[in-house]
């Protein structure tokens, strides 16, 4: 019989196991949908606004890009641009190979002739996935939150994140970039469903 209750104590630790990794994963939702309600949503007019020059490097950009950097994390994204958490400045963070990146006043100064149609899903307009073309490898360059030029020459998967994020920069969304077919199915999931029984 001691073996059986050395089962028992078995099983409960697999359970308390089980209840502290579902604890973990409720948590990360819940920092998930607490970070999306800081990001700005599709219909907020600021997400077609076009991005200004950043001009000065100080602290105040060092704690936006490091603001940005937790925020795309927490919300699950690889890319982040700061229209979406509504201030008007050319910069983005994205995650390349791992490793968290900041470009600021970004540019492409090179695309690959080779394209690649894949989907595409963007935190401000959530629960949209459409697919979208873009060139596989690009060179892009910029400046880093210190002012010292960057230059990245980027692959895929890394190359479509930077060119999504340039898009926001100019006010421009992955639903300008589909089929017409796959822009309304997207659009028609974006809009606010009428309240049943409401007149």
């Amino acid at each position: 019989m001691a073996g059986h209750e050395h089962d028992h104590s078995h099983d409960d630790h697999e359970y308390e196991h089980d209840q502290e990794e579902d604890a973990q994963e409720l948590e990360r939702e819940a920092r998930r949908l607490l970070a999306l309600s800081r990001i700005r949503q599709y219909g907020d007019t600021v997400l077609r606004m076009k991005a200004r020059e950043v001009e000065s490097f100080d602290d105040d950009l060092e704690r936006l890009v490091e603001r940005m950097t937790r925020l795309m994390h927490e919300a699950n994204g690889v890319g982040l641009a700061a229209t979406q958490v509504g201030v008007l400045r050319r910069l983005f963070v994205f995650v390349d190979d791992g490793q968290d990146r900041v470009l600021i006043n970004p540019t492409i100064t090179k695309s690959s002739s080779e394209t690649d149609v894949d989907d595409e899903g963007c935190l401000s307009l959530r629960d949209v996935l459409v697919p979208v073309e873009r060139a596989n490898a690009v060179t892009i360059e910029g400046l880093d939150v210190k002012g010292e030029p960057v230059k990245l020459e980027l692959g895929l998967p890394s190359s479509r994140v930077v060119q999504h994020e340039l898009d926001h920069l100019d006010g421009v969304l992955i639903i300008d970039r589909t089929d017409d077919e796959s822009r309304r199915a997207a659009l028609a999931r974006l809009r606010p469903q009428p309240v049943l029984g409401a007149r």
